[in-house]
């Protein structure tokens, strides 16, 4: 069977090109798939170099790989009804304002925004595997609710050129008490910093360089 793999950051760059087509046995599984990705321009990987998602989900060694299966390798990176309120990875600039506005809720007493933004360099280049970053914000924010007793959660990412002091990431959370609201907002970051399919590039004048990041938990 053939199948088509997303490639992202510095493995999209090594190869040249945004996926490759590689032919596969039926009954592969993910390390079928990572040992003939030495046959395509990506070359031999190494352990810890990526992890691979099978629709939009992380994927062990042992997962089996199907024709039509949307298929990613994820290199290290760097609204409504229910407590998510907003969820967005977007090219346009953040808004702090309606950030912390779409996480107020009558019963909360505390309201956390944290923002994280460029600083050091000129500005930071972003690239993200969209889709499934959005599904892994929504997540993220559902499960952290849940675990910090959080009224509401909002969490936003923005990509491509991120000037010099201007934010790249939003989360805010409300809950009735400050404990649960900072507590709830630094693991909303953490969290976002560790498993959303989202890279940087540091950008200084003519100078380039990615940032270096922590792999995804996989299965």
């Amino acid at each position: 069977m053939k199948v088509s793999v997303r490639l992202f950051a510095g493995l999209r760059e090594r190869a040249g090109a945004q996926h490759v087509e590689i032919e596969l046995p039926d009954g592969a599984v993910v390390e079928d798939l990572l040992a003939a990705m030495g046959q395509t321009p990506v070359g031999e990987l190494h352990p810890g170099e990526c992890v691979v998602a099978i629709n939009r989900e992380y994927a062990g060694a042992r997962e089996p790989v199907n024709a039509g299966d949307e298929v990613a390798l994820v290199p290290p990176v760097s609204g409504g009804e229910g407590p998510v309120r907003s969820v967005r990875v977007t090219g346009e600039p953040l808004d702090v304002a309606a950030v912390s506005a779409a996480v107020r809720d009558p019963r909360a007493g505390a309201v956390v925004v944290f923002e994280g933004v460029t600083r050091d360099v000129g500005e930071l280049d972003y690239e993200a595997y969209a889709e499934m970053a959005l599904e892994k914000l929504r997540a993220i924010g559902e499960q952290e609710a849940e675990r910090h007793g959080l009224c509401a959660v909002a969490l936003e990412h923005r990509v491509g050129t991120v000037p010099l002091s201007e934010p790249s990431v939003l989360v805010a959370a409300s809950a009735p008490h400050r404990g649960e609201a900072f507590s709830g907002a630094r693991a909303l970051i953490d969290r976002v910093k560790a498993e959303a399919p989202i890279w940087k590039v540091e950008v200084d004048g003519e100078d380039r360089r990615r940032v270096e990041g922590t792999l995804p938990p996989a299965p």
